[in-house]
């Protein structure tokens, strides 16, 4: 998704390089830890000249490791991450509320920021269960449509930015429940719009059930989204707006007087 002021790759500033290194890094995922050259080729679509270049440059710039046919990333690409992290603070202050809710209530509760078509984790408090089939932790990301922070976030867009969302988002079809046309998309969001928090049953993975509210500083500035997620069987949706809404928007509230702008 783009805004006005983000450059088109066709912007003479733009820079082409800077976005194909990038490109390379994030390639190497959970599924493709370990890659050969003709694997990053065909994962970015480049061509394998151009894929070399780009790895051999990440090596000798210590983002990669290489061993013989196969490249790996090294941890110096948590530096990119950590950036991020150490310019804000407000991440801390945030991870302290998220583990009074767990310590109180014994459920997982996280952290998000909107990025593109996801929802990026930035802070989490896990409680022992396990809820969903992949480990959740800071930098997972997940589709925004079916999270609960992903609605709540996205109901925080202009009406300019969520219609260019809706015109090119790809929905599927996760579970049984999960939403697969944009009008119902565009209405459930209209619903979070209107009562401020947004729930999501079982729509990315079956037993999933997550709410979410969004997170300011003070000065009404969007921090990102805070969640708790449980599991249907274990939770159900009394408990979840009688017990568990309140809890999570007294959270919010702190966190917004605590934080300054």
């Amino acid at each position: 998704m783009t805004t006005d002021d983000k450059l088109s790759p066709q912007d003479r500033d733009f820079v082409a390089a800077l976005a194909s290194g990038l490109e390379v890094l994030q390639a190497f995922d959970q599924q493709h830890p370990r890659m050969t050259l003709s694997e990053v080729a065909a994962q970015t679509g480049m061509d394998r000249a151009k894929a070399r270049r780009f790895l051999l440059t990440l090596h000798a710039l210590g983002y990669l490791d290489k061993q013989q046919r196969h490249f790996a990333l090294t941890p110096r690409v948590l530096q990119l991450g950590n950036s991020f992290l150490a310019a804000n603070p407000y991440r801390m202050v945030i991870q302290h509320y998220l583990e009074e809710i767990t310590r109180e209530i014994g459920e997982s509760t996280s952290l998000a920021v909107l990025d593109g078509d996801e929802v990026v984790y930035i802070a989490r408090s896990a409680a022992e269960h396990r809820l969903m089939a992949i480990r959740l932790s800071v930098g997972t990301r997940l589709p925004a449509a079916y999270t609960s922070m992903g609605r709540v976030l996205l109901a925080q867009l202009p009406d300019e930015q969520l219609n260019a969302y809706l015109d090119q988002v790809q929905l599927q079809a996760y579970t049984a429940h999960s939403i697969t046309d944009r009008k119902t998309l565009e209405q459930a969001l209209e619903q979070v719009r209107r009562q401020g928090y947004a729930i999501v049953d079982q729509e990315l993975d079956s037993g999933l059930r997550s709410l979410a509210v969004p997170a300011f500083d003070q000065q009404g500035r969007l921090l990102g989204a805070i969640n708790i997620s449980t599991n249907a069987a274990r939770v159900d949706m009394d408990t979840l707006t009688g017990r568990f809404l309140p809890l999570l928007q007294d959270k919010a509230r702190q966190i917004r007087e605590t934080l300054q702008g």
